[in-house]
């Protein structure tokens, strides 16, 4: 008769905490943060996020290429922009909610 396997870290509860602190840091700025509630409302361009922001376009990108590194959202090109969306509406919930929670 074959041991029950044990678990592995990938398996076991560490894993998911370590893959819940990796998400919140990839949302430890406000400008992330900032996107993040931008495109809950659904898909955006860059430069509407730089007016939404009202930071540079620069910026805006340096900050989605960690959201996009993180898998929190993704890009869809549209003739010669690129559209930026969550890739998980979860995220928005987090985001909205700590927002909320911070105006209380």
């Amino acid at each position: 008769m074959n041991p029950t396997p044990r678990p592995t870290p990938a398996d076991g509860p560490i894993h998911a905490l370590q893959a819940a602190s990796d998400l919140l840091k990839a949302l430890a700025s406000p400008v992330r943060v900032g996107i993040v509630r931008e495109l809950s409302g659904g898909g955006k361009y860059v430069h509407e996020l730089v007016a939404a922001l009202e930071v540079s376009q620069p910026l805006v990108s340096q900050h989605l290429r960690v959201l996009r590194t993180s898998r929190i959202v993704k890009a869809r090109r549209q003739a010669r922009e690129i559209q930026y969306e969550l890739t998980d509406e979860h995220v928005a919930h987090i985001v909205l909610d700590a927002i909320r929670h911070a105006q209380e």
